[in-house]
């Protein structure tokens, strides 16, 4: 049986989806309660239970006079996962866009954390570039080490506020990535320019060399997944 917290969240779903899609534009005026309550046989607490996740994420404002949607832009980073979950094939420019911000926090994290980082985090850095590096022919198998490193950057950098927004960005990014199977395939000329200035940058302690090194890594795997996507919608074809 249904409960009244699992009929709101699929009213939310089913209206974010409607948003998203821009079934109904930003201006526009929601369908009352008790539409709502009809389309969805559900109670009217129900409905105001989905407005106000709605309205939590930023999609909508709900007012006296009732519901309207918001530009997409004011929305909350909690809709980035369900935008791209609106297609088999990600939006292409959406991917790039989560990459590039990502890398550039995590460059940032890179840097800080060589530059502030104890002799004891210097070696632990070093083992794990050292173990990332051992598996440089496996893209697959290099992921789970490189979230690791670079959770272990953001946490020597110890800035808050860059490791909140990163781990919004990966918790709504990540999940669909995994969702769609998509596996970027790097070029290994590349991955190895990458780990050997890495290691490098760990050695001499140079912050902007690790502050390069990721970044060039985040610019190849946008590269990597613009190729994926595109082999993909032209199979689509």
């Amino acid at each position: 049986m249904a409960t009244a917290n699992s009929i709101s969240y699929e009213i939310a779903t089913n209206l974010r989806t409607d948003i998203l899609r821009q079934r109904y534009l930003s201006g526009e005026r929601l369908p009352s309660e008790r539409d709502l309550a009809s389309r969805f046989d559900a109670s009217r607490g129900a409905v105001r239970e989905a407005m106000s996740q709605l309205e939590q994420s930023g999609l909508i404002e709900v007012k006296p006079g009732g519901a309207r949607v918001k530009p997409i832009e004011t929305a909350s980073i909690s809709v980035l996962g369900p935008l791209m979950a609106l297609n088999e094939i990600p939006d292409t420019a959406l991917v790039d866009q989560f990459l590039q911000t990502f890398g550039a926090l995590s460059a940032l994290s890179a840097r800080e954390a060589i530059n502030h980082a104890s002799d004891e985090d210097m070696n632990l850095l070093r083992q794990m570039v050292v173990s990332l590096d051992n598996q440089a022919k496996d893209f697959e198998t290099m992921q789970p080490q490189w979230r690791e490193l670079l959770k272990e950057l953001a946490g020597i950098a110890d800035n808050l506020v860059v490791q909140l927004i990163s781990n919004d960005l990966k918790a709504h990014f990540v999940e669909q990535m995994v969702r769609l199977g998509l596996v970027p395939e790097l070029r290994k000329k590349i991955v190895n320019e990458v780990l050997s200035s890495l290691k490098q940058a760990v050695a001499n302690r140079d912050g902007d060399l690790a502050h390069a090194s990721v970044q060039k890594y985040f610019d190849e795997m946008r590269g990597a997944i613009h190729r994926l996507v595109d082999a993909q919608q032209k199979l689509a074809e």
